[in-house]
């Protein structure tokens, strides 16, 4: 079996590539890192329909499914975009949050954790393991480190009773320092109750199921374009009086990454597929998705990193805006470990 994009589903990711390497290039990126990122990129995604792809039309959107949202996501992983993607697109959209720009803390929870536990899984936060001992009142579990909590419009929260949206103003926002700066992450803590968006189980857990599915996505669109950037190097910086490229020590590297990459790329595409119609192996394939895409991403920047040599370690090259926001990525929406087990449990081991 292919596991592909069709002309229809091709030509939407086609146009989110066009646009964000218009808008959002590596100097865009950079930017982020020391001042609220630029609209534009957003703004145009926005007028292309890619935040309303999975909005029904009888409410302003396109009335399509993941499969077609699932390219453009990987088109926003692959521009590093430092806007929340996949909490609005992804997981708000479908739950009817529609308009402002959304992020969220579902993926800083493991959701088979019981609330009286109020446990937090430590691989999902976004500063590598450490858990604030501060709890809310609310849900009764440490506060989360959530991405794009400085500019966000609105807050989609988990609550003791389902899911909660949230203003900046109602809520206390503690910035934190994290591995990339261009996400703005920052411990939030909700003043009141907000407004119920949905107490339904099956809905959060599908929102959780499309979070997943966008870091996997975001992860293999990163993967690939830290793979680009490491071949146009290894094209051009020259040793012994060939390019690098040449050795084959280096072309192992990249073919080793390549083939990772090819791994990944269509359990993203099956897990969307299983989203979009309900297939009952869905949670296993978007756990398997995640594991691949998150294991393509490390194998990638550990080549990529080994074959740039110490240009590749500075923060004045591009190569760093890619491989921290992996890192970043790699512990959101489940660790490798969460989703490896919930593999495992799927088939009984």
């Amino acid at each position: 079996m292919r596991f592909a994009l069709d002309d229809d589903r091709e030509a939407l990711r086609s146009t989110a590539r066009d646009l964000l390497a218009e808008l959002c290039p590596p100097a865009v990126v950079r930017a982020a890192w020391t001042q609220a990122p630029d609209r534009a990129p957003w703004d145009a995604l926005a007028d292309a329909g890619a935040l309303g792809v999975l909005v029904q039309e009888s409410e302003g959107g396109l009335g399509l499914d993941e499969t077609y949202l699932v390219g453009v996501v990987e088109e926003a992983g692959r521009a590093a975009l430092p806007h929340p993607l996949t909490a609005t697109a992804l997981v708000a959209a479908p739950l009817g949050v529609t308009g402002p720009m959304v992020t969220t803390d579902l993926g800083a929870v493991d959701p088979a954790v019981t609330e009286d536990l109020g446990a937090v899984d430590p691989a999902v936060t976004e500063d590598l393991g450490a858990v604030d001992p501060a709890v809310t009142a609310e849900a009764g579990r440490a506060r989360p480190v959530v991405a794009s909590a400085a500019f966000a419009e609105a807050f989609l929260l988990r609550s003791d009773d389902g899911l909660r949206l949230y203003g900046p103003d109602e809520l206390e926002i503690e910035p934190v320092e994290t591995v990339d700066a261009s996400r703005h992450c920052a411990r939030v803590r909700p003043r009141g109750r907000g407004d119920l968006v949905t107490d339904d189980a099956v809905a959060v857990a599908a929102a959780f199921e499309r979070g997943v599915l966008g870091s996997a996505a975001e992860l293999l669109g990163l993967s690939r374009a830290m793979l680009e950037l490491t071949v146009g190097y290894a094209a051009q910086r020259h040793q012994f009086g060939k390019p690098i490229g040449s050795f084959q020590a280096v072309k192992h590297h990249l073919a080793n990454a390549r083939i990772q990459i090819e791994f990944a790329g269509p359990a993203v595409l099956y897990a969307a597929y299983g989203l979009a119609h309900g297939l009952t192996d869905t949670s296993r394939a978007v756990s398997q998705a995640k594991w691949l895409a998150g294991n393509a991403a490390a194998v990638t920047g550990r080549a990529a990193l080994q074959c740039h040599g110490a240009i590749g370690y500075t923060t004045e090259y591009d190569l760093h805006l890619y491989l921290k926001r992996s890192w970043a990525l790699a512990r959101s929406w489940g660790g490798a470990d969460y989703h490896a087990d919930r593999v495992a449990a799927s088939i009984g081991i």
